[in-house]
């Protein structure tokens, strides 16, 4: 039977990312698959692209992968650019919106966020209509089965791992974050693997050195490291400060 790892959100995390790699390796995995956020937060944007590119075999964009490529007054931002070559930033600039294929009998989308954009932040704790919207299809999706709608789900962005059926609709699925966790601060990804007819679901954590992105932080001479401190090694989101 076909077992995949989805990650996402790495974040320029690379010491998260090498762990992950690691575990992957070390299980029966047919195919992996990245949704997003390579870059930004973290110290080593560069590194985590190159990365993706050799361990990966599909790979979708994020918000962040998007916005990094519009010029930005912020400092972090900034210092982001500063460390993306012309090759990385042209990489970022063809990955395709979503990633949709059958496993088994079931039909399986993935997204970086919501299925209209990857700047529509939708969480397991909004409204139970919001979360419904996730399973709907649009303009931008690759819709294979026509008009059927999927019966995953499959999302990063919120860095919050779940697993949540929605009645009427399918399987909510968001797979964490590998390099910026806000839930616990270890590694996220999952597996999806071929049942029968049906699809199993296994949220994987991870632990990885945080001292040592940390210090990567410090000698790379990144602004804001105290808020990246707080969210790595206490899942305090830098947006609830």
């Amino acid at each position: 039977m076909k077992r995949i790892a989805i990650l996402s959100d790495i974040h320029g995390n690379m010491p998260a990312l090498e762990a992950v790699v690691e575990n992957i390796r070390l299980r029966e995995i047919d195919e992996v698959i990245c949704i997003g956020d390579l870059i930004g937060k973290g110290p080593e944007p560069a590194k985590v692209i190159a990365s993706i590119r050799k361990h990966c075999d599909v790979v979708i964009r994020g918000n962040w992968d998007e916005f990094i490529l519009n010029e930005s007054d912020r400092e972090s931002i900034k210092w982001q650019q500063n460390h993306l070559s012309d090759e990385d930033n042209n990489y970022l600039k063809q990955l395709p919106f979503c990633f949709e294929f059958m496993l088994g009998e079931k039909f399986i989308r993935c997204a970086h966020a919501s299925p209209r954009s990857v700047h529509e932040r939708i969480s397991p704790f909004h409204p139970l209509e919001k979360q419904e919207t996730l399973f709907e299809n649009s303009e931008l999706t690759m819709n294979i089965c026509g008009e059927r709608t999927p019966d995953y789900y499959i999302y990063g962005d919120i860095h919050y791992a779940c697993v949540k059926p929605i009645k009427g609709k399918g399987i909510l699925v968001n797979v964490g974050s590998v390099g910026n966790p806000l839930d616990i601060p270890e590694a996220s990804y999952c597996i999806l693997e071929q049942v029968g007819k049906s699809v199993g679901v296994q949220l994987v954590r991870v632990p990885y050195d945080k001292e040592a992105v940390l210090k990567i932080s410090k000698e790379a001479g990144m602004s804001k490291i105290d808020v990246y401190r707080a969210e790595i090694m206490e899942c305090i989101y830098r947006g609830n400060k």
